[in-house]
């Protein structure tokens, strides 16, 4: 199974059981299914993107603890740096 099937099918069922919650399949009490349930997409939607933004974070807080990444970002800035000098733009 590829990482695609694999997205996939936690996708569908995850939209599966967020149905079967709102379409009130599955029984909940009263106020559950009205004050929580509908707005369970949202909450998960801030939660996802929370997380990628703590991830991106972290990750660039630690970039230097990966030395061949790092090595390889400042070449390629070295050379972009040579490329524009040689177009006659001034870089510092």
């Amino acid at each position: 199974m590829t990482r695609a099937q694999q997205t996939i099918s936690v996708g569908l069922l995850v939209t599966s059981l967020y149905l079967a919650l709102y379409l009130q399949l599955i029984p909940l009490p009263s106020l559950v299914q009205t004050e929580i349930v509908p707005y369970l997409p949202f909450w998960s939607l801030v939660s996802f993107g929370a997380y990628l933004l703590f991830r991106l974070g972290w990750n660039v807080m630690t970039f230097n603890d990966v030395p061949k990444a790092h090595k390889e970002l400042m070449a390629e800035i070295e050379l972009a740096k040579a490329d524009l000098r040689r177009l006659g733009v001034e870089v510092d």
